[in-house]
């Protein structure tokens, strides 16, 4: 029944990522549910959602192929970071980490509710950040590492802080922002992932088992998202996730 539940999750995360985003509010749970470790589940978590990263990438490659110039510092910086966020992960107990978890929650939910809000202020106020050039520059790099420490560290909400990356960096392509987000979330992913496996940290048999529903689930939404509103769809994930970030906080603090 653990095993079909966590199928089961793993299928709606990755329809719901395919719809809306968000679909780490539905694995992470689940994973904890299980009766994985905190800080084993999170990185299993991250694991779980590496493929759904890498087929979007490909499916938005042309839309990105003409940022290409940008993409080796961006990778390099999403690389460096992301491996400093498992890292820090890592040495982070799993009674802290319980302790953090509703906090980390609470700000991705926000992030995810108010999004599009975040990133049109930021939109509107980038020419601030780009006036000086060199400085700019600077910023918007330290921008990127601290979103991907983040990333490497709690995977939820990393794709809207990197859609207000992208954003800050002069980018409106609403195409090529989702390809560049997914190719930086696929980087930090796979680096993040590896230094899991070599720590010991990921659970391989409930976190395949969740691998697989993201999968199937990313790609049958993916083929019908046009029947389902995206509306409806992320104000079902706004609500689920704040009952859980509720629920973590009992469980930590109760």
């Amino acid at each position: 029944m653990t095993e079909f539940l966590l199928l089961i999750a793993g299928f709606l995360g990755g329809a719901v990522n395919s719809l809306a985003g968000g679909g780490s509010f539905i694995v992470f749970p689940a994973l904890l549910f299980a009766g994985v470790p905190p800080v084993v589940a999170n990185a299993s978590n991250t694991y779980a959602a590496l493929p759904g990263y890498v087929s979007g990438t490909v499916g938005y490659w042309k839309d990105m192929v003409r940022y290409k110039e940008r993409l080796l510092v961006w990778s390099l910086v999403s690389l460096v970071f992301g491996y400093v966020g498992a890292e820090l992960l890592l040495v982070v107990s799993d009674e802290t980490f319980s302790r953090i978890v509703p906090w980390l929650m609470l700000f991705a939910i926000l992030l995810f509710a108010f999004g599009a809000q975040l990133n049109t202020f930021i939109r509107a106020h980038a020419g601030d950040v780009r006036g000086a050039r060199a400085a700019g520059a600077l910023l918007l790099l330290a921008f990127l590492a601290a979103v991907c420490v983040y990333g490497g560290f709690f995977n939820a909400g990393l794709g809207i802080l990197l859609l207000a990356f992208l954003a800050t960096a002069g980018l409106t392509d609403i195409h090529a922002m989702n390809g560049l987000k997914l190719w930086i979330s696929a980087l930090v992913a796979i680096v993040a992932v590896a230094r899991f496996a070599i720590g010991g940290s990921i659970d391989w048999y409930h976190g395949s088992i969740a691998l697989v529903g993201v999968t199937f689930g990313g790609y049958l939404a993916a083929r019908f998202a046009h029947l389902i509103p995206s509306s409806l769809i992320r104000a079902g994930v706004i609500v689920y996730g704040a009952g859980m970030t509720a629920y973590f906080f009992w469980i930590a603090y109760a």
